[in-house]
């Protein structure tokens, strides 16, 4: 073995866990500077690797879109399997909702940047469309367990029209506010 730099073999670096970190950089990138600022060279910066990492790992800048969205919807839905699992009757379904959208929902700031991310970027990506009815599916299943299968529908659409409206807003519902919408559509 030599100590030349000009002959010695450089070690291959042993990282499994490189692809999911580059997925985690792209939702960080994507909450910082949304779709349109997100690149290759950005989400390799802050995963802190080679800029050849992403070529190695996704074909295009559209797959690691698309996989940094589904880890989202997944954890989104994760939420909503939660809160709608612990409700025993249809009172604490409504309650569960509630305390989903207030606190869940438009409680994080970055979850919220990345719904609204992600609806923009799905309007003009049909294949990001996949990501948000599987999203949407996944809720509609969660309602599901309380409330009829048009109910969780309308419900659904309802829970999302409420969290962009409170992204949006600059006079944002209140959480009395939201307790009425909910209520009154659900009683």
């Amino acid at each position: 073995m030599t100590d030349d730099p000009r002959t010695a073999r450089r070690a291959r670096r042993h990282d499994p866990g490189r692809r999911d970190r580059l997925i985690d950089a792209a939702l960080h990138v994507i909450a910082e500077r949304g779709v349109a600022g997100t690149t290759h060279r950005e989400i390799a910066r802050v995963a802190d690797v080679p800029l050849g990492s992403m070529t190695y790992h996704f074909s295009s800048l559209d797959e690691v879109l698309a996989e940094a969205f589904t880890r989202h919807a997944a954890a989104a839905a994760e939420v909503f399997d939660e809160r709608l699992g612990a409700a025993t009757d249809r009172d604490s379904a409504i309650e569960a909702v509630i305390t989903l959208i207030r606190d869940d929902l438009i409680g994080s700031p970055n979850d919220l940047v990345m719904a609204v991310e992600l609806y923009v970027a799905a309007a003009r990506k049909p294949a990001l469309r996949a990501v948000t009815q599987g999203w949407m599916q996944r809720s509609r299943d969660a309602l599901e367990r309380h409330f009829d299968p048009t109910t969780a529908r309308e419900l659904d659409a309802l829970i999302e029209g409420l969290v962009l409206h409170s992204v949006l807003s600059t006079d944002p519902m209140t959480p009395d506010q939201i307790r009425h919408a909910v209520e009154r559509y659900l009683r």
